[in-house]
């Protein structure tokens, strides 16, 4: 089967340093969260071991039926769409985490408010999301990429105490960085046209997953080392700025 990709994985080494960016949200909520959890787009759950321990419940759900294995006894998976949560009632969820997902969905308000309905009082909505400012290219898979300003005003439309952080990288991951910029520019300086931003985005997935995976490869193969070194730890979330290559948002109800 044709794996995206967008959708990340742990078992290609070409997207390592992807991977690794995914896993800094993880860590950095596992200190966060407690009681009852809830993961919106949990992927192949490779987040599952570092959240679950932490909490009394944690329920996970993706639109795919994910093959999880092991799951604790305290957790498990429920295949749902969003940005609807109609299996879950009011004041249910004492943490909700969400990590890359609000890009892809089409009504990203209803989607705050969603979670915004299910957070306890005082609970906490955790999520991250790319930084427009910082993408190599227009992706299609994402409806919409925010920038710092226009992030704000649109968690300001379900919650009204937040705390805006990013997910930076150090010399290593900006090194990665720049290389990787330039083989995307290596493909996109034949949109002569601008065609990535004029052409509907559905049509731009596939040849956008294939140009992104042989780019990708490329750089594993010139850059062995940066590629396969680059750690969770070589990123750190500090207050928002313009260089954040993801949000860490943290909204309270």
């Amino acid at each position: 089967m044709f794996h995206t990709a967008e959708r990340t994985t742990r078992t290609d080494h070409s997207e390592n340093p992807i991977f690794q960016r995914h896993l800094i949200a993880y860590h950095e909520a596992a200190k966060r969260i407690s009681g009852n959890v809830l993961e919106i787009g949990c992927g192949e759950g490779y987040g599952i071991p570092m959240l679950a321990p932490n909490c009394e419940s944690y329920t996970a759900i993706d639109k795919f039926q994910t093959e999880v294995s092991n799951l604790p006894g305290n957790a498990k998976f429920i295949q749902m769409s969003v940005p609807f949560l109609p299996d879950f009632t009011d004041n249910s969820f004492d943490f909700v985490v969400s990590f890359q997902v609000i890009e892809h969905i089409e009504d990203d308000v209803t989607f705050l408010k969603e979670i915004f309905r299910v957070l306890k009082p005082g609970g906490t909505l955790i999520f991250t999301t790319p930084n427009r400012l910082m993408s190599l290219s227009r992706n299609p898979w994402h409806v919409r990429e925010y920038t710092p300003i226009e992030m704000a005003k649109h968690i300001e439309k379900a919650f009204s105490t937040y705390d805006l952080q990013g997910v930076f990288g150090n010399e290593k991951v900006m090194d990665y960085y720049q290389k990787n910029k330039a083989g995307v520019q290596k493909f996109t300086r034949f949109d002569i046209f601008n065609l990535q931003y004029r052409l509907p985005r559905r049509l731009l997935q596939i040849p956008y997953d294939i140009a992104n995976r042989m780019n990708r490869r490329m750089l594993s193969k010139q850059s062995t080392g940066l590629v396969n070194d680059i750690v969770w730890t070589d990123y750190f979330i500090a207050p928002i700025q313009d260089q954040a290559l993801d949000y860490f948002a943290i909204c309270t109800k």
